[in-house]
């Protein structure tokens, strides 16, 4: 194992050196409103696209609202000039997950960078995951009454299927416990249109092609988290993991992708006490797609500080204290042993117990109670089999989100939430 102490962009270098052939290099986070991990991903992303040609970076939001950003950082025709400006349309909630000041430098510093490329090698900005059925509907719409209004009743019919659930999708899935499968039927015809549309070259294509993905995916969810469980969880990750592999695709056999997204969908599963139930996540199905040598997984971890998170379900954002990890864990490990910013990369047989056995890792949501830390907020893992590399914050600060107007959360359901 290798330690080194972070300070600079330029101290990332034996990180680099792990992912020079890699294809995709997922950065998790311990958190969704942590600003160091933001941060940190940032500085090291820049480096993954501009001396690694890295292709594109993907994250853990939905595919309509990324797509505004996409078009801004590769400044194509309808691309707003500033970034701030797409992400500040973000209205799913959590807002703060993506409409952040931190992720609005980031894109700021990729669209300056993409000005000077020609256009095919410019790097893109995505997002992989599943909930926005309303949204990719309405940008179906909108794709096909300008290019392709023959296929616009398909678009009709599924949407008429839909309608009568307003614009609550759990609605539904509560729903089709009691109706016919004609949503899905619809939705399935949708698809196969789009998909044969999409054949063709464009972007505008592609991504009519991934937004009936999204619907896709989200009937799929919605209906599938209702029946109680957690096999929408699979759906879910299942869904990121085939969006990643369509961008991987359509960016040329030589494409590289970075995702970010939480520990919890970046580090195997199959290291964690998840997969005893029955769960699986992009990271595992990334490696087992793709082989372990093309993929590199890093997680995050901090021992306390500040976060920005909701007290409940769909209820505003507030700067919170994480306290200090619990006595026994990962993070309490990490605090009597490491410096306050260090990288981590495993490689080798001589590894230390925390790497090789079972420790408590911490994991916040965007839902957090700091008095129920004790309690909660920890699942079992191999650190060494989990990720490839780790990155240590020993101290944190929260988040800065941008003003944004919110919708209430859908209906929560564990481990939905991460």
């Amino acid at each position: 194992m290798l330690v080194q102490r972070l300070g600079a962009p330029s101290d990332f270098d034996p990180l680099l050196a792990r992912v020079a052939d890699a294809r995709i290099v997922m950065l998790g986070e311990a958190t969704h409103g942590t600003y160091d991990y933001y941060r940190l991903r940032e500085q090291l992303t820049r480096r993954l696209i501009a001396e690694c040609g890295f292709s594109f970076v993907a994250v853990e939001g939905d595919w309509p609202d990324c797509d505004r950003v996409n078009r801004s950082v590769t400044a194509v025709p309808r691309g707003a000039p500033d970034p701030l400006a797409a992400l500040e349309r973000f209205e799913r909630w959590p807002t703060w997950m993506w409409a952040n000041a931190e992720v609005a430098r980031f894109c700021r510093w990729l669209r300056a960078w993409n000005l000077d490329r020609p256009q095919a090698a410019r790097a893109g900005f995505h997002g992989l995951d599943v909930y926005s059925l309303w949204e990719s509907m309405q940008a179906i719409f909108d794709y096909l009454g300008e290019e392709d209004p023959g296929s616009l009743e398909a678009a009709q019919e599924a949407y008429r299927c839909f309608e009568p659930y307003g614009k609550r999708p759990e609605e539904y899935g509560l729903a089709s416990r009691f109706v016919s499968a004609r949503c899905e039927e619809e939705v399935v015809r949708l698809l196969a249109r789009t998909r044969e549309q999409a054949a063709a070259d464009g972007a505008d294509r592609f991504s009519a092609w991934q937004n009936a993905e999204v619907v896709a995916g989200a009937e799929r969810y919605y209906r599938t988290m209702v029946n109680g469980g957690d096999d929408s969880w699979n759906v879910r990750d299942t869904h990121m993991a085939d969006t990643l592999d369509r961008l991987l695709d359509r960016y040329g056999p030589d494409a590289r992708g970075v995702v970010w997204a939480h520990n919890t969908h970046v580090g195997d599963a199959r290291a964690t006490d998840m997969a005893g139930a029955g769960l699986v996540n992009v990271g595992q199905l990334a490696r087992e797609r793709h082989g372990d040598p093309a993929v590199v997984l890093v997680g995050f971890g901090s021992y306390r500080g500040g976060v920005v998170a909701a007290p409940r379900w769909g209820s505003a954002a507030e700067a919170m204290t994480t306290p200090p990890a619990r006595p026994g864990s990962l993070e309490h490990r990490l605090h009597e042993l490491l410096p306050e910013r260090a990288v981590l990369v495993f490689d080798g047989a001589d590894q230390p117990d925390w790497v090789t056995g079972t420790v408590d890792h911490r994991a916040i949501g965007v839902v957090y109670d700091p008095s129920r830390e004790a309690r909660s907020n920890y699942v079992p893992t191999r650190l060494g089999e989990r990720y490839d590399a780790f990155v240590w914050c020993d101290e944190t600060t929260a988040l800065h989100p941008l003003p944004a107007l919110t919708t209430p959360g859908e209906l929560e359901t564990y481990p939905a939430g991460m």
